[in-house]
């Protein structure tokens, strides 16, 4: 791990705390997407669809600028940044009333999560380095996940039970709800936590960058294998309800069920499992969690309409194997990554391993639409399939990564302290 000569960082509960009322903001928000602005403005369905998805389009240049920033002035502000402009965006979702209105709060809000996810990993990257008595950043990226899964759950729970009334007032103090959420994230961030400055760069050009990563194969091809895994860690969501519908015909209850206790295992599971990460290496890691998707899908493509009770089972036992996957997958993948990149340039490779989500949110409708027509299995098999190719891909790429990137264990003579007293500045 490389540690921050120049002084320590601070606020380490205060950053996880941030990261989980940040999505608290959320998810309040996540149930209702397409259908607030149904219910608040006059703009019709199909033309709503256009607009937020050219607002998402909008931000595929937006990983390019702010890893630049990031490597530049630092993470920590442009989360800070990416943040209040999520909270304007939500602000001004309450006061929206015309076509252009939409467009223009939607951008504001994909801007500032695009920027979001674009440098919190490098942020987080850099407050574990200023720690090295501490955690590895493969138990800080875990505690991270666990933090945000937790918080999207409780976002999207309260906005269920709050909009039951169908009452304007109510959508709209659920816009100034989440509004309120990233605003307390921002403040939050900027005045409690603290990264000391990186080491000084040597005099010239700056080493590494854009042009450094086009050239660096190995890494290339770690975001095309990652694309795999994030589109597999997309799909329970995105295609559960539908599945649940027309194939296995149960009731939508147990889709609710599934979906919350997958999320309720990964919030509970990340500390403890991002605690044991650093002593494996992180491709072996990776490479367990899919193989555990490629188990999933063959599960998943075996499925059918049956009596309630075993289809619950199978269901349960299936995503048990989905959740074990992202638990792992998660911090091991971005520390992976961050340890893979040049540290004057991380910020640039960071955000450039942020594609590999794009483009598996992108590519993901059209994957599971258009071979759920072909056969019900056939999204399932198929991503068994990519995730067993993944698996070989990973154990292939583990021998040209550099070294220092393989490794989560703290540097010699440097011992992870308890979870308790980890975070306590």
């Amino acid at each position: 791990m490389d540690a921050h000569p120049g002084g320590r960082s601070r606020g380490g509960a205060v950053l996880v705390a941030a990261l989980t009322v940040d999505s608290i903001g959320n998810g309040l928000f996540l149930p209702l997407s397409l259908v607030y602005f149904l219910r608040l403005t006059d703009v019709p369905l199909a033309l709503l669809g256009v607009l937020l998805s050219a607002a998402t389009v909008l931000t595929l240049p937006v990983p390019l600028w702010a890893g630049s920033l990031a490597d530049r002035l630092g993470a920590l502000p442009v989360v800070v940044a990416s943040q209040l402009l999520q909270a304007a965006g939500y602000l001004a979702y309450a006061w929206v009333s015309g076509p252009v209105g939409v467009f223009a709060a939607a951008a504001l809000v994909a801007v500032g999560v695009r920027f979001f996810w674009s440098t919190i990993f490098t942020a987080v990257a850099d407050h574990a380095d200023g720690r090295p008595d501490g955690w590895a950043r493969d138990t800080w990226y875990a505690i991270s996940n666990g933090a945000r899964t937790a918080g999207l759950a409780v976002g999207g729970l309260t906005t269920g039970v709050v909009v039951a009334d169908g009452r304007t007032v109510t959508y709209r103090a659920v816009a100034y709800a989440a509004a309120a959420c990233f605003a307390l994230a921002a403040v939050l961030i900027a005045a409690c936590v603290r990264i000391p400055p990186p080491p000084a760069r040597p005099a010239g050009p700056a080493p590494g960058g854009y042009a450094t990563l086009v050239r660096d194969r190995p890494f290339l091809a770690l975001i095309g294998l990652n694309t795999v895994f994030a589109l597999s860690s997309m799909m329970l969501g995105l295609a559960l309800p539908t599945v649940m519908l027309t194939d296995l015909r149960g009731p939508a209850w147990l889709t609710s069920g599934i979906l919350a206790g997958n999320a309720f295992l990964v919030a509970l599971l990340s500390a403890p499992v991002g605690a044991r990460l650093p002593r494996h290496r992180r491709t072996r890691a990776v490479a367990l969690a899919a193989a555990l998707w490629t188990v999933w899908g063959l599960a998943m493509a075996a499925l059918g309409p049956g009596r309630l009770g075993v289809v619950a089972a199978l269901l349960v036992t299936a995503t048990l194997l989905f959740t074990v996957a992202e638990v792992v997958h998660a911090p091991a993948s971005a520390a992976l990554a961050a340890a893979a990149a040049p540290v004057a340039a991380r910020g640039r490779y960071l955000a450039a391993f942020q594609y590999s989500f794009a483009i598996a949110s992108m590519l993901a409708p059209a994957f599971f639409g258009t071979l759920y027509e072909v056969d019900t299995a056939a999204p399932w098999l198929a991503l068994a399939l990519l995730n067993a190719l993944g698996v070989a891909g990973v154990l292939l790429l583990e021998r040209r990564l550099p070294p220092r990137a393989l490794c989560g264990q703290p540097a010699a003579g440097q011992r992870p302290r308890a979870a308790a007293s980890a975070t306590t500045r």
